[in-house]
């Protein structure tokens, strides 16, 4: 075996140093070492990208698979449409022919002068058609009725002390768990996993590891934002994907210790290899510098990205994430050095970040250089709401679909704070805005915990009802991805503030169930809160549901949880004095607002085009426009907030006790007794079995599998459940829903039973 020094000289004779441009690749000669010679036959170093390119192929059929099915129910649910659409407007061109010809007897002379009901000769009328036959595959049903069977069913909370541990969804634990597999197996399967000196060559096991990390950063980051092509071809908002997106974070750093282990079981330092990598590597640096400096940002993303971390530090997580993520891109660039392909996937990363911002643009309110709100934002209103709630009403002529949400900040509260929140409106001309034609009313409505919530109800307290502030909109993201309107019976669950993520999917349903563009016939919500204030939050939008439904078609119940009003216990003593950051916040408001005013005034001045009556006139209407947004979401006049009220979590904001003189009643009683509370208590029956097509309230928890099972006997072909909740909601309905797939498999007349999950925190 010749010597490293007689190797290295071979190497500059037939090799030059200055020719590597790509790759870094040990030549094999006649005279090498056996042992060389079986390491260029056995997994050879420079085929080693083939390994990036399997998780490529891995994920592609994934996506590819998800795509398939989420245009299958995209096309049955139209054809399902189009079919009770054709059958509608043909039921309406029978009905306006003369009836009596219908029923003409047959012994007149008029028998064979036009078609009657019942027709002597010829066929009889066709059975209508009652759904397409594409989506009535029924082995194609029963399949994914197995599949739901299965991944329906929650994964249990795991639990350490006083400290809970939830797992993702079965759906995307299973797909992690499939890829953890795929990559595990992909790495230590191939052999050999080293070679037998390390002067041949790094260890296969390291490299297969290290392309499969590189590989995996692409779908990473694209699995992040907020725009993304995965979410434009799966119709799964990035909410959802997030989960994929930590665990694929997991994912690559475990294969980034793979890679970097082997390293250290045979170090370069042994058997002479040092002479070897420092001919091919000039510079007098740590020999494993590149590999440390990359795989520290990346410990320090997966690490405080952990859910009890990220929630007990959420803002902080926030400002660090992205900038800890181009730390590591860049440590990455310089660490792979563009061997093998490792910088193609590392140049897609780079492009599929800077397009997904491209991107994001068209999804902020204030980025469109042609909008009044350029620059400046929405103006918005902030309310206090009983039972402890707030609602933020935005005039935007931004457009959403039904159960999106947006992140929303403002500078007047808070500069640097960007939250997501469930929009409770719908965007349709029926609903127009007080704040002009072309406008809309975003309406927002959460609970005050702490942080920007906290800071949004003092704002509220300290500047009165009809302050206005400028909102930064950011959206909107997720949706369902399927429409309510194309199943035949639809049940809502919401509890407590989840309602408002179920408040624009009814108003919506109802509507187009008017409108003939639905083939619901049933509606079932159920909502379960402590108070019955908290009805106020959406009391018009009852009111509508309730007036405009199709007669018989919308049965809603509501279950208070804790009979006890909440009363306010008097006024409270005067607020302190107002803090430094809240007069800056506060100077950043108005500096948006006088913007703002002289961009209304210039606009004014071009419409009056120099008539000095008519640009006064509309003056007055603007001042009216900018102060009066809609008096309907302002509630009465708050008492002056106590110095300790800040420092209580949850909040409780004293609110005025609701008009008692309404006329719309929701079909409770006053507060209960104690022997009341108890008699509801221990002889529950839910409403199904009781009062079938009526809107009340019952005192008590529901019996949510007890309800569903009633609720049974009333699917349709086609049924959604829609559950928006406390973690133990979510999973009673998921467990039974679940069940129900069972019947999707014995039962012919039923061919779906689809379930849809909000976040409780959204």
């Amino acid at each position: 075996m010749p010597s490293v020094n007689v190797l290295l000289g071979d190497v500059a004779h037939f090799h030059p140093i200055n020719s590597l441009v790509k790759r870094i690749n040990i030549t094999v000669y006649p005279n090498s070492p056996a042992g060389l010679v079986a390491a260029s036959k056995q997994d050879p170093w420079i085929q080693a990208g083939k390994y990036g390119l399997g998780w490529v192929y891995f994920c592609i059929i994934l996506l590819l698979a998800t795509t398939i099915i989420r245009l299958y129910y995209l096309w049955g649910d139209k054809m399902r449409r189009a079919i009770y659409k054709e059958e509608l407007e043909e039921g309406k061109s029978s009905k306006t022919s003369s009836p009596d010809s219908d029923y003409e007897m047959a012994n007149l002379h008029t028998n064979n002068s036009t078609n009657k009901f019942f027709p002597r000769m010829g066929q009889l009328p066709q059975e209508p058609r009652v759904d397409s036959s594409v989506s009535s595959i029924a082995p194609l049903n029963n399949l994914i009725a197995l599949c739901r069977w299965v991944f329906y069913r929650p994964l249990p909370v795991l639990r350490y002390r006083k400290r809970q541990i939830s797992l993702p969804s079965p759906g995307a634990a299973f797909i992690a768990f499939a890829a953890l597999a795929f990559v595990v197996l992909y790495s230590f399967i191939p052999q050999p996993l080293f070679y037998d000196s390390i002067r041949f060559g790094s260890p296969p096991l390291a490299i297969r590891a290290g392309m499969l990390s590189v590989a995996m950063m692409p779908w990473i980051v694209a699995l992040s934002m907020k725009a993304n092509m995965i979410s434009m071809l799966t119709g799964i908002g990035h909410e959802r994907l997030n989960v994929l997106h930590r665990w694929g974070g997991y994912i690559c750093l475990l294969l980034a210790l793979i890679h970097t282990v082997p390293f250290y079981i045979t170090p370069v330092w042994d058997e002479g290899a040092l002479a070897v990598f420092q001919s091919y590597f000039a510079g007098q640096y740590y020999i494993y510098g590149t590999g440390i400096a990359a795989l520290v940002p990346l410990l320090f993303l997966c690490v405080h990205s952990l859910p009890f971390i990220r929630a007990w530090m959420y803002e902080l997580f926030v400002a660090l994430h992205v900038p800890a993520s181009i730390i590591f891109l860049a440590m990455m660039f310089w660490h792979c050095n563009n061997y093998l392909t490792s910088w193609h996937y590392l140049a897609a990363t780079s492009g599929i970040w800077f397009v997904s911002y491209v991107i994001r643009l068209f999804y902020l309110n204030w980025s469109n250089p042609r909008s009044i709100s350029w620059l400046i934002g929405e103006e918005a209103a902030i309310t206090l709401l009983p039972e402890n709630a707030v609602k933020v009403t935005i005039p935007t002529q931004v457009k959403w679909r039904p159960g999106q949400y947006v992140y929303l900040r403002m500078p007047g509260i808070s500069v640097f704070e960007n939250h997501p929140f469930t929009i409770a409106s719908l965007c349709s001309d029926d609903f127009p805005s007080e704040y002009g034609e072309q406008y809309r009313d975003m309406i927002l409505v959460f609970r005050p915990f702490s942080g920007f919530t906290r800071k949004c109800v003092a704002a509220a307290e300290d500047n009165g009802e009809w302050h206005t502030y400028r909102a930064f909109i950011d959206g909107p993201y997720g949706g369902m991805q399927r429409e309510l309107a194309s199943f035949d019976t639809v049940i809502l669950f919401a509890g407590g503030s989840g309602i408002t993520a179920l408040v624009s999917q009814l108003l919506d349903l109802i509507k187009k169930m008017r409108d003939s563009r639905a083939v619901t016939k049933q509606v079932h919500v159920v909502w379960a809160l402590k108070r019955p204030e908290t009805m106020e939050w959406f009391k018009e939008e009852l009111r509508i549901c309730r007036q405009y439904a199709p007669p018989d078609s919308v049965h809603c119940q509501f279950f208070i949880t804790a009979a006890k009003r909440h009363i306010p216990t008097g006024a409270n003593p005067g607020s302190p004095g107002r803090p430094v950051s809240q007069i800056f916040h506060d100077k950043i408001n108005d500096a948006f607002q006088g913007i703002a005013s002289k961009r209304n005034s210039a606009l004014i001045r071009d419409e009056a085009g120099g008539d000095m009556e008519k640009e006064r006139e509309l003056r007055r209407e603007n001042e009216d426009a900018i102060s009066a947004l809609p008096r309907a979401y302002l509630a009465p006049p708050k008492s002056p907030k106590s110095p300790k009220r800040m420092n209580m979590k949850p909040m409780k904001i004293a609110i005025p006790a609701p008009d008692q003189n309404s006329s719309f009643d929701f079909g409770f009683p006053s507060t209960p007794t104690m022997l009341q509370k108890n008699l509801m208590r221990f002889a529950f029956l839910p409403s199904v079995a009781t009062k079938k097509g009526g809107w009340h309230t019952e005192y008590g928890r529901p019996d949510i599998p007890f309800m569903l099972r009633g609720f049974q006997r009333e699917f349709g072909r086609r049924t959604c459940v829609f559950v928006c909740g406390p973690p133990s909601m979510r999973v009673d309905v998921q467990h039974c829903v679940a069940r129900m797939q069972r019947q999707v498999l014995t039962n012919s007349a039923i061919d779906e039973i689809f379930l849809h999950t909000e976040n409780y925190a959204i």
